[in-house]
């Protein structure tokens, strides 16, 4: 271990959840994580609260209330924590919002890690001081409104996220439009929009699961448009896809393909923009959503200033979300209390390049997977992870259960690698599951 390490971990989400664990389960000195949310949990922290929280910062949150996992608990436990280990049973595979909230919070408070973490504290500023090869970090106290002194610190962990600024683009006459215009980042809660017409802009996994939860809720007509290509899902009635919307004209929506439609409500799921105000031009990461950030060896270690000790997790976009979090945490923890040797920097930059030139030629989701699974296994044998976090089998399975029937696909069990427990079905098909409370959920009891 270094002799001077001490690490500043911003962020108290999964991944800064993750690098707590591993640094204490190694005893491997002092970490002081920054979060300025008054709890733990990140994204999965779930409040009402749109556009500014309680202190005047905006809200980092983007979950809304009706949630469920749109991805098999399979794919995401813990290794050294399974969901029969927190719930003492097996549960269906596709958990709403606060089981998985519960099965995370499960192992950190086993763990004993909330007392490293100091809440509703903004990080405000970290600047990287070449004289000293260190880091000086500026933090302000939200609940007394107050500017902190300035600390040092030999490492800086940005485990912030970057599903928490939205990225809103403007069209044409979008300054016309008579109703509601929101950002996935906003949604809340599906009932909202019961009976109304929507527009909903985007393709990926937000414009998915809201389509199908404002069905399930009861929205009338839904209209998702895209600008590279269609979701392609067989939607059910009243779901349907056109192409990118091109202007718009009060609440007439006009295609790219000729067509009109008249909305209620426009809902934009145009994506997040990774956006770190608060680091020096020279440490902040600025890219796209990528599997593989450029700039980053090994997904993780920012090649630019900080002379390798400033570390970025969870910056790629997302399949093994929590079992990738948590081994990328680990290697980065190893890296830090000098375990780990980095190699030099004309190796990491001919690592990195491969990673890239791999990222180009992928094609389709599967590549994706394939690609991903590649990288959490490479950090995994980097760090002598003893599990095999392989879990490709079932994210195709899914991807193939998806694209047959996008409204059944949650309705399906699968088995853990890690207990070898086959899954169990819920006992009420997802489309018509509208309690999604925590005991009903795993303990199987009846809807209230």
């Amino acid at each position: 271990m270094a002799e001077h390490r001490r690490v500043c971990l911003i962020g108290a989400g999964p991944c800064g959840m993750s690098f707590l664990y591993h640094n204490q389960k190694h005893n491997a000195g002092e970490v002081v994580c920054y979060e300025k949310q008054s709890d733990w949990g990140g994204l999965w922290n779930y409040t009402w609260r749109t556009g500014l929280d309680e202190y005047g910062e905006p809200c980092h949150g983007s979950q809304y209330r009706d949630l469920w996992s749109n991805g098999p608990k399979e794919c995401v436990e813990f290794p050294d924590y399974t969901f029969e280990d927190h719930f003492g049973k097996v549960i269906p595979s596709f958990p709403p919002r606060a089981v998985l909230q519960d099965y995370l919070e499960g192992r950190w408070r086993k763990a004993n890690l909330r007392s490293h973490i100091r809440f509703n504290i903004l990080v405000k500023n970290v600047t990287y001081n070449k004289e000293t090869d260190d880091f000086t970090v500026i933090v302000k106290d939200l609940v007394n409104d107050k500017e902190l002194p300035s600390e040092r610190f030999s490492h800086v962990i940005v485990a912030s996220g970057h599903f928490s600024v939205p990225n809103v683009p403007e069209f044409d006459g979008i300054d016309t439009f008579r109703g509601r215009i929101l950002h996935s980042h906003d949604f809340r809660r599906a009932h909202e929009f019961k009976g109304q017409r929507l527009l909903i802009v985007g393709a990926s996994y937000s414009a998915e699961d809201l389509a199908m939860q404002c069905t399930k809720m009861g929205s009338a007509n839904i209209i998702t448009c895209w600008r590279t290509k269609p979701m392609g899902f067989k939607w059910p009635e009243g779901i349907e896809e056109r192409p990118l919307l091109t202007k718009i004209d009060g609440n007439t929506i006009n295609f790219k393909d000729g067509t009109k439609a008249e909305v209620d409500v426009i809902i934009l799921c145009t994506g997040y923009l990774y956006h770190y105000p608060y680091l020096s031009d020279t440490l902040r990461l600025k890219t796209g959503l990528r599997l593989y950030p450029p700039g980053l060896y090994k997904g993780t270690v920012w090649m630019g200033d900080g002379n390798n000790k400033l570390m970025y997790l969870g910056m790629q976009d997302q399949y093994y979300t929590f079992t990738m979090f948590d081994i990328q945490a680990e290697w980065a923890c190893a890296v830090t209390r000098g375990d780990k040797k980095l190699p030099n920097r004309t190796e990491m930059e001919l690592d990195m390049k491969k990673w890239l030139e791999e990222e180009a030629l992928l094609k389709n989701c599967y590549d994706h997977i394939t690609f991903q699974t590649a990288f959490v296994c490479d950090l995994a044998r980097e760090v002598g992870c003893k599990y095999n976090l392989d879990v490709a089998a079932l994210f195709n399975k899914w991807e193939d259960d998806k694209h047959s029937n996008v409204v059944t696909y949650r309705d399906h069990a699968f088995t853990s690698v890690f207990t070898g427990t086959p899954g169990i079905k819920h006992h009420t098909p997802w489309i018509e599951a509208f309690d999604d409370s925590l005991d009903t959920f795993v303990n199987q009891t009846p809807n209230k």
